[in-house]
């Protein structure tokens, strides 16, 4: 399996709307803080309104932030409309863009590998990454960090 093709694609997604939690922490804390605000959400699912995929969460960030206010990293559920948003959870609107897409399963620790093996895609494919722009995560089943289903999905031009 070690030397099977990596499987890249560029996809477009359209403006999408997120509602859940912000995590802001020290760089190394994040690969422990996003699993708990992560399991977190699910707990508190019901409590978002017009959730249009209860299967799937989403995170983003982004690479360069340009101020405070997007620094940081988004575990959230994609919704229709911002409506009834619990207090104390965050929106987020993310614009179309275009993405190369890679499909990581396996421990949240091999996540680096995976965006390495995306990375150098992206260069060779002659594809421009977009740091300042938001990047997401799409996960598929996160529920145990050692057993994730996840889209990799980096900004590019």
């Amino acid at each position: 399996m070690e030397n099977a093709p990596v499987k890249i694609k560029k996809i477009k997604i359209e403006e999408i709307k997120l509602v859940g939690f912000r995590v802001l922490c020290p760089g190394d804390q994040y690969i422990k803080e996003i699993p708990k605000a992560s399991l977190g959400l699910e707990n508190r699912r019901s409590e978002i309104s017009h959730i249009t995929n209860s299967n799937r969460q989403i995170g983003a960030f982004r690479v360069e932030e340009s101020t405070e206010d997007e620094d940081g990293y988004w575990v959230c559920m994609e919704v229709s409309a911002f409506k009834d948003v619990p207090e104390d959870m965050v929106t987020l609107t993310v614009p179309a863009q275009s993405y190369a897409v890679y499909r990581h399963q396996g421990s949240n620790r091999e996540i680096v590998k995976a965006y390495e093996d995306l990375h150098k895609w992206i260069e060779t494919s002659g594809y421009k990454r977009l740091k300042a722009r938001w990047h997401l995560e799409l996960y598929h089943s996160w529920k145990d960090p050692d057993r994730l289903s996840v889209e990799l999905c980096d900004t590019i031009e």
